[in-house]
């Protein structure tokens, strides 16, 4: 046996499997670094996919957790009312109240012609900011909102107004949130192009789609009887009908169910 042929041949198969090998490595670290290069932006992906939106609102960098109790209501309060009456089995967390003159509206309803009486007639009316009209359920929704932010589908900071046949408002239920305080320190919040690539990669936004509105706002994120954390939340109108929520400071897309609580993705 020739074992200088047999070294030969054995150091001649370990070159050619370390330049395979080589080479290899060399294709895998060029494709990585191909596809970072060509890594399309969040921009490009929406764009892609024939999503359009404005100009993103400019907002603080930084916000915090709140926490509110919802109130409850006496007696004293219901004797601020004029013009109202109310059925209240003291102390209650909801306010119902039928109108002695029933107030009529518009049959293309503009919030405005609630205004005068929300502000002089409803208990911190001014608190309260208009959300929408549901025509199914003859009802016109209004919800709380702190430093003018909306406290979204938050079942105890509203106000739902009863339309009957005549298109006229009779009646209305009331929730309150009271002593909302801040609770952590400020955190920054994510940016309003980041909570919509999360909406994007998750499919929650659909091509085609367009962004009508952009706003900050709160939701809640625990609901106990006697308290509430509120988280601060983007929220997206999509073609001028559907809402999207993302939790500014976790990313998480928010929504709600039929009960005003919240489900998190």
């Amino acid at each position: 046996m020739d074992w200088s042929k047999i070294k030969t041949i054995f150091i001649l198969t370990f070159l050619i499997l370390d330049v395979y090998l080589l080479f290899q490595f060399m294709k895998i670290r060029d494709a990585n670094k191909y596809e970072i290069i060509t890594e399309a932006s969040i921009e490009e992906k929406l764009e892609a996919d024939e999503i359009r939106y404005k100009e993103l609102p400019k907002v603080p960098i930084e916000d915090q957790y709140l926490s509110a109790k919802p109130k409850l209501f006496t007696k004293e309060d219901t004797a601020k009312l004029k013009g109202q009456t109310t059925l209240l089995k003291e102390p209650s967390l909801t306010l119902h109240v039928d109108l002695v003159k029933p107030i009529p509206i518009n049959t293309k309803f503009e919030a405005s012609e609630l205004t005068p009486f929300i502000r002089d007639n409803v208990l911190y009316g001014d608190q309260y900011q208009f959300w929408k009209k549901d025509d199914k359920k003859n009802s016109i929704i209004y919800f709380q909102h702190y430093e003018n932010m909306t406290l979204y589908e938050n079942l105890s900071g509203m106000i739902t107004f009863h339309i009957d046949d005549k298109n006229q408002i009779v009646s209305y239920e009331q929730t309150y949130l009271e002593d909302i305080e801040k609770i952590t320190d400020k955190e920054e919040i994510l940016k309003p192009l980041k909570a919509l690539e999360t909406l994007h990669q998750k499919g929650v936004l659909k091509p085609k789609s367009k962004i009508t509105k952009v706003e900050l706002g709160y939701s809640s994120l625990i609901q106990l009887a006697a308290s509430q954390a509120l988280a601060p939340t983007w929220r997206f109108v999509v073609d001028d009908n559907e809402s999207l929520f993302v939790n500014a400071l976790e990313g998480q897309i928010i929504q709600f169910n039929s009960d005003g609580e919240l489900d998190v993705e």
